[in-house]
């Protein structure tokens, strides 16, 4: 694994689900957080996702999680264990499936999206180190905006006061798995250090139905691995430093023997936190990524490709500063940079002969610098909230290149560079019209810009070929919603919200001719629906939920008008009851329904609705351990998630865990 000099430099310096409620509570300051969220984020529908949530799923992953939240989806329906890392898209109320992220996903602060796909690295992410998730839908204009066309999802570390000192479980499951976690947060002086790693291989399960196996049929197996190290240093009462690296490597085998991918990374931040009357957030970050993927064919079962590697450059940072203008005003102006350049290397091979028969290559570069300016200004019961974005953006140095098996060039393409200028915003506001019930609007637009792997890399997925585009404009989206937030009794709150979200010029894998598809800018996607969570608690007893309908439609001349987008569910369900008595016991159950779904555009493949059961238990044996119990798919349901021409992939069966806690 090679790590960045950047990297060692960045970590040098280091050390030197409930929605957002009616009420905000008063701030309290602790070491390791960001700033305060302005008060206008409620108008926005935000939905939080509490530690207790975090560190008791049956699944253990984030992304199992943020199912929770009503209209989260990934590309897939699957996690990261049976998934091609680079097919790991998330994003927000039904807006059309890919494999690239509408919604952007933060990790204190940095944006965490691979910078040649798209995607979202899952399984470097540990629950149990963070505090807090805030899933915020739709078009956002703050640090980052360009890119969360579909909303924004803030993961946060946890603090200090959160982590224990050690902390430590060793798991053995189903299909031979086992997975082991540790961590350590001791303090330094006023700062605290958090370390964490963990380590889980399987021998998997067979994502293929009995009926279509054949000798060459292989189980899902992996073995993935990560490790992070956060510090904290106080400069000031009002000023730290909080730095963090991680490092990742994830190996996988899907359906076919040989059909091996691995996917490996290297991050680094640094980041300024300054809470005095002028309040500052600083920071700055550099990703080291890798991807590789061997494609086998379905017919012969020989290799037909090596993508050997995908080496990736992420770099970027943000300044925002927090002036104390007074008049109940929360002024936030600041700017940002991100740039990312990558190259992929590959080999294509007979399926017939297994001999060489092209070397290809691709890659560029893509820059977006922007500057925005938010104000939350909060008059008695109304909170308004507002804010624009100017972005320009510039694409750069793209090129694919093919040659033969004896290395004669047979393609070589330069692409235009292109660069651009976009101006977006959103405002809201919150109405607390009495106690326990509060109104809120919100309006906004955003964009996103495609991606080094939309624009340069052609890709198969047997029998179906996905050409490159590297003429993709961006995407760009208006939307609108409204919504209300009551709390009839205490410990129960309903949030209901109505929106309608138009994403005009929509990436989209077009099919083109029989087998064949192209990514194009569709005309628009245009989706309207409700979303409904619930909350209730009372004593060791507590119940979320969440409901999501969404009608989501394409807009297009020709055959595809007025079909659904791939990959876009129209309902979808999430119910988790949990107990949690003061001995320390902690037993949860999560029912999800998903409905059914198209696999492609022309709604020919059709992905059944499913529904799962999942389970997990804590059981304290002694002081400080405890036997740890998980389900998944209790039921074992079949959930098919993918369809070529009846093609089938399914996704996690019943899977049972046995483990043990270290709970100091």
């Amino acid at each position: 694994m090679r790590v960045s000099p950047a990297l060692l430099l960045i970590a040098a310096a280091a050390p030197a689900l409930a929605q957002t409620p009616v009420q905000e509570a008063p701030e309290i300051v602790v070491v390791g957080t960001p700033l305060k969220a302005p008060p206008g984020t409620p108008a926005y529908g935000s939905v939080v996702i509490a530690r207790d949530r975090l560190t008791s799923d049956a699944s253990g992953r984030v992304e199992a999680i943020l199912l929770d939240v009503a209209g989260f989806q990934q590309f897939r329906r699957t996690d990261s264990r049976s998934a091609n890392p680079s097919a790991q898209g998330v994003t927000l109320r039904a807006l059309g499936g890919n494999a690239t992220s509408r919604a952007l996903v933060l990790l204190d602060g940095v944006p965490i999206a691979d910078p040649f796909f798209g995607h979202i690295p899952f399984n470097a992410i540990v629950p149990g180190q963070l505090g807090t998730v805030r899933v915020t839908r739709g078009g956002g204009a703050g640090a980052f905006g360009a890119g969360a066309v579909a909303g924004s999802i803030d993961l946060q570390s946890a603090a200090r006061e959160e982590l224990p000192v050690l902390s430590a479980t060793a798991d053995y499951g189903s299909f031979d798995s086992v997975r082991v976690e540790a961590g350590a947060a001791p303090r330094l002086g006023r700062g605290f250090v958090a370390l964490s790693g963990r380590w889980e291989t399987s021998g998997g399960f067979f994502t293929t139905p009995p009926e279509q196996r054949v000798a060459a049929t292989a189980r899902a197996a992996f073995t993935n691995w990560s490790a992070s190290a956060r510090a904290v240093a106080p400069i000031d009462p009002d000023t730290e430093v909080q730095g963090r690296i991680t490092l990742y490597r994830d190996d996988r085998t899907l359906r076919f023997v040989g059909a091996d991918s691995f996917a490996e990374g290297q991050d680094a931040s640094i980041r300024l936190i300054h809470r005095g009357r002028w309040q500052l957030d600083a920071l700055a970050y550099v990703q080291a990524r890798d991807f590789g993927n061997k494609v086998v064919s379905a017919t012969s079962f020989r290799q037909t490709l090596d993508q050997r590697n995908t080496p990736a450059t992420g770099i970027g940072g943000k300044l925002e500063l927090r002036p104390p203008v007074g008049g109940g005003h929360v002024l936030r102006i600041g700017g940002d940079v991100r740039h990312a350049a990558g190259t992929l290397a590959e080999d294509a091979f007979s399926g017939a002969t297994s001999l060489l028969t092209a070397r290809r290559s691709a890659g560029g570069s893509i820059t977006n610098a922007g500057l925005f300016v938010e104000d939350d200004w909060t008059i008695g019961a109304v909170v308004l909230t507002g804010g624009v974005r100017l972005d320009h953006w510039a694409i750069s140095g793209g090129f694919f290149r093919e040659a033969n098996a004896s290395g004669t060039p047979t393609t070589d393409r330069s692409f235009a560079d292109r660069r651009g200028t976009e101006a977006t915003g959103r405002g809201g506001l919150v109405w607390r019209v009495a106690p326990g019930l509060a109104l809120r609007g919100a309006g906004y637009t955003g964009y996103r810009l495609p991606t080094l792997n939309e624009l340069y890399r052609p890709f198969v997925v047997f029998p179906v070929t996905t050409q490159a585009n590297a003429a993709l404009a961006p995407e760009r989206l208006r939307g609108g919603e409204v919504g209300a937030d009551v709390a009839p009794w205490r410990g129960i709150t309903i949030s209901v919200t109505g929106f309608h979200n138009w994403l005009e010029g929509a990436i989209g894998n077009v099919t083109i001719a029989p087998n064949l598809r192209q990514r194009q800018n569709l005309a628009a996607i245009v989706a309207r629906g409700v979303e409904l969570t619930g909350n209730a608690r009372r004593g060791p007893w507590s119940i979320t939920a969440s409901y999501a309908y969404s009608d989501s439609r394409v807009r297009q001349p020709g055959p595809l008008n007025g079909l659904a987008p791939a990959q876009s569910p129209q309902h979808s369900v999430s119910t988790t009851v949990r107990w949690a008595p003061r001995h320390g016991s902690i037993v949860s159950a999560t029912l999800r329904h998903v409905g059914a779904q198209f696999e492609d555009d022309s709604q020919t493949d059709i992905l059944p609705a499913a529904t799962t059961l999942d389970a997990a238990a804590l059981l304290p044996l002694r002081h400080g351990l405890a036997l740890a119990l998980r389900a998944e798919n209790i039921g074992d349901a079949r959930v098919v998630t993918r369809n070529a021409g009846g093609s089938i992939d399914l996704g996690t069966p019943r899977t049972l865990w046995i483990g043990v806690r270290l709970t100091p």
